[in-house]
């Protein structure tokens, strides 16, 4: 549920319900979205692709710059489905030599007109709500393959359990595609940090790198995140809109978590759980176990 719907429902502003939203999170009672809150847990419907396609555009257009960046000349790899592996196919276009294995009709309708990269998709049956192909025909049409990187993305990402998603059939799919795969490359916006979903799709231990956006300075539970996978092995590539195209190195940063807050507008969290469950290039920070 958005923070302006919050706002209307509970007659109040919206920096009086972005106040009383955090302190609701602190308390466990809701998780903060990009925008919005929804109830706690992570453990709902996925959200189709009209829904995702407007949610942090310049996070995921961000991250898709610097992702990018790791994608070399005739080299081949994989590419899942998602509204961020569609915005790195489309900077693609320009790699010549180029091969992208996808299961995703919106990475391959991006690349439809690029004459220097060869697309090949796999079979499967067709997932209308975010386009990808699913199912026994996609993950059979994998076995044997074997590329240099896959870039993925899902609903969910924690240090426990790694990169996960709300649907079955998009999970299994997902782990074919990272057999297949030499490295493991996640996108994800800071929004995704910490939260957690029905079905994992690849384990924090096989992740080589996560490439995402630079939280907001309020955000401890993505810090937090952040930190307890590079403790873990993972290389952290975050993305700004500013900053030093080079690529500074930049350490590790601890932060304390916030206490719980009191006053929070029991109005608000009426209103939350009244909503029906629903699911160019940045500073590189690499950070590393240390």
């Amino acid at each position: 549920m958005s923070l302006r719907e919050l706002a209307r429902v509970v007659q109040t502003s919206e920096v009086t319900v972005r106040r009383d939203v955090r302190a609701l999170e602190a308390e466990g009672l809701l998780d903060r979205r990009h925008g919005g809150a929804v109830l706690p847990g992570g453990f709902t419907r996925e959200s189709g692709f009209p829904q995702k396609s407007h949610l942090a555009t310049a996070e995921k257009t961000a991250i898709a710059d610097l992702a990018a960046n790791f994608v070399e000349e005739g080299e081949a790899i994989v590419v899942g489905a998602g509204t961020t592996t569609q915005e790195l196919a489309r900077r693609l276009a320009r790699v010549p030599g180029l091969t992208v294995v996808t299961n995703s009709l919106l990475v391959a309708q991006a690349l439809a007109h690029a004459n220097r990269v060869e697309v090949v998709m796999t079979g499967g049956t067709l997932r209308g709500s975010n386009y990808a192909l699913v199912g026994s025909g996609a993950e059979q049409s994998l076995q044997g393959l074997r590329v240099s990187r896959a870039f993925l993305s899902g609903s969910g990402l924690t240090a426990e359990r790694g990169l996960s998603t709300s649907n079955m059939l998009s999970a299994s799919v997902d782990r074919a595609l990272v057999q297949a795969a030499a490295e493991v490359v996640v996108l994800a916006d800071h929004t995704k940090l910490g939260t957690d979903t029905m079905f994992q799709t690849v384990p924090t231990d096989v992740i080589t790198r996560l490439v995402t956006d630079e939280p907001p300075a309020h955000d401890d539970r993505a810090q937090t995140e952040l930190q307890a996978l590079a403790d873990q092995g993972v290389q952290i590539a975050v993305a700004g809109a500013s900053g030093n195209p080079g690529g500074d190195e930049v350490p590790a940063r601890r932060r304390a978590l916030p206490g719980p807050r009191q006053g929070a507008a029991a109005g608000l969290r009426a209103a939350v759980m009244q909503e029906p469950a629903a699911a160019g290039r940045g500073r590189v920070a690499d950070l590393r176990r240390r």
